[in-house]
């Protein structure tokens, strides 16, 4: 094990709140009726487009035309009125991965810009060796290609490599790239939806990745 891949919303954030108001702010916005909240949590983790096809049940364009307000019009504002919170024991977790000399990467469907935004606030942005957000690659999650640039960038092999996220989607990308998979189930997905998707590990918080890399790899914590 030398790779770790993580998911951001809803694995290393907190952004469950701030992602559904904006979600529905849109929605309201174009004079549909507004899903509830269980609803749009599902949609996390998608591209905002394919986001928008689900909630609206409407065709492409009209999706997109929304992503564009979401992203324009009403994240900016939201993302000032929101604290992101990193969840329990991520800051210290990923601290010490980085001093045990393990390549840490993240692969999300958010914007490139605002994932570094993010994490700076958090203040571990410079513990990950490569951000790639949904605009960087052609096939967005649940297609591998986030984790297969990765596995590039690093020169990592596959079975070197363990995928990190909270929802299926992120078990699909790692899987379809042949990679380990590890839900956790503190996120946005629930344990029975990781369960499905067939996830190869699973964890309730954040420091039990510390024992399962362990178990994984030769490094000691």
């Amino acid at each position: 094990m030398k790779t770790l891949i993580f998911d951001f919303d809803g694995t290393l954030g907190d952004t469950s709140q701030l992602i559904t108001t904006t979600l529905q702010q849109t929605i309201a916005h174009v004079g549909l009726p507004v899903p509830p909240d269980d609803q749009c949590r599902e949609t996390i983790g998608l591209p905002l487009e394919v986001a928008f096809r689900f909630l609206t049940n409407r065709e492409d364009k009209f999706a997109k035309n929304c992503a564009e307000l979401y992203r324009h019009q009403f994240f900016p504002v939201n993302a000032k009125k929101f604290v992101v919170h990193p969840y329990p024991h991520v800051v210290s977790t990923i601290n010490k991965l980085f001093s045990s000399g393990f390549q840490l990467c993240i692969a999300s469907s958010r914007n490139r810009d605002s994932l570094h935004q993010l994490l700076e606030e958090m203040k571990i942005d410079h513990k990950f060796q490569y951000t790639l957000g949904g605009s960087d690659v052609t096939h967005q999650k649940p297609a591998p290609d986030l984790v297969l640039e990765l596995l590039r960038l690093t020169d990592t092999a596959s079975e070197e490599a363990l995928v990190i996220g909270d929802t299926a989607y992120d078990m699909a990308m790692g899987h379809a790239a042949y990679c380990m998979t590890c839900g956790v189930t503190y996120g946005n997905g629930s344990r029975e939806s990781l369960e499905t998707a067939n996830a190869d590990y699973m964890i309730d918080s954040f420091d039990q990745l510390l024992p399962l890399i362990e178990r994984l790899s030769s490094n000691n914590f």
